[in-house]
């Protein structure tokens, strides 16, 4: 049994505690209430815009080559269809040196096609097979020598030539840096216009735009480029990378 005189020490120390609880929560509320109208001190700071543009001359060429056949049954445009691309295939790997990576099936489809009365009565007229590659040249000189090549072997489509950088990471970077400087410069000749200091950077965002100026694109030719001719003359131009940088300084 706990005796009578520790059950009093218990009683008295918490009694204590309460206490001294209760008078830090009566100082906390009477300093609020000397704050009772007065804001918060405001953060003053300016946003600074900053551009950053660079221009890199592309390494790749990305092309669609394809080939549409009608024939009478599927088997037959299946046929011809195969042959065809195959051969493509075979020249771009064998000829060309491109990686297996670099070419890649883009769609394949066989479609009846009808012909119409002047009643509207259909009739089965042919099938249709269609094939298109992705390929992707990572010479440059040898995009021309493509297209003369797959034209002499009968391809009857070739869309969407577009020149890129493989790798703009490092432009773009350059971008960035080039973007921030300017935008430093530009936050120093206004703090100086108005005659505040500013402090330290309190945000920062970036967007990009810009991409490919082409010189020359090919879309859609005409159906039996059947061969013989030369090889067009295929510029790849420049490619334009712009960084807009947003910085939002503080205000002393």
């Amino acid at each position: 049994m706990i005796p009578n005189k520790i059950i009093t020490i218990f009683i008295g120390f918490f009694l204590t505690l309460g206490t001294i609880y209760l008078s830090i929560l009566s100082w906390n509320a009477v300093k609020a209430h000397d704050y009772i109208g007065i804001s918060p001190k405001e953060a003053h700071s300016i946003s600074i815009t900053g551009e950053g543009k660079v221009i890199g001359v592309p390494n790749v060429a990305k092309i669609q080559l394809g080939y549409s056949v009608e024939k009478k049954t599927v088997a037959e445009a299946q046929k011809e269809n195969t042959t065809k691309m195959n051969a493509v295939i075979d020249k771009l790997k064998k000829d060309f040196k491109i990686d297996a990576k670099d070419i890649k099936t883009a769609n394949y489809y066989i479609s009846p096609q009808y012909d119409y009365s002047n009643n509207g009565k259909q009739t089965l007229r042919s099938y249709l097979v269609s094939q298109n590659l992705d390929v992707k040249v990572r010479q440059m000189d040898k995009v021309s020598s493509i297209i003369e090549a797959v034209g002499v072997i009968g391809l009857n489509q070739i869309d969407n030539l577009s020149f890129e950088i493989d790798n703009p990471e490092k432009l773009k970077e350059e971008a960035i840096t080039k973007a921030l400087e300017q935008a430093k410069v530009k936050a120093g000749a206004l703090s100086n216009i108005v005659g505040v200091k500013l402090g330290k950077i309190i945000s920062f965002s970036e967007s990009s735009s810009g991409g490919q100026i082409p010189v020359y694109s090919l879309n859609k030719m005409a159906e039996g480029m059947g061969g013989g001719g030369s090889a067009p003359a295929v510029e790849a131009g420049s490619n334009e990378i712009i960084i807009t940088a947003i910085v939002e300084y503080e205000i002393l």
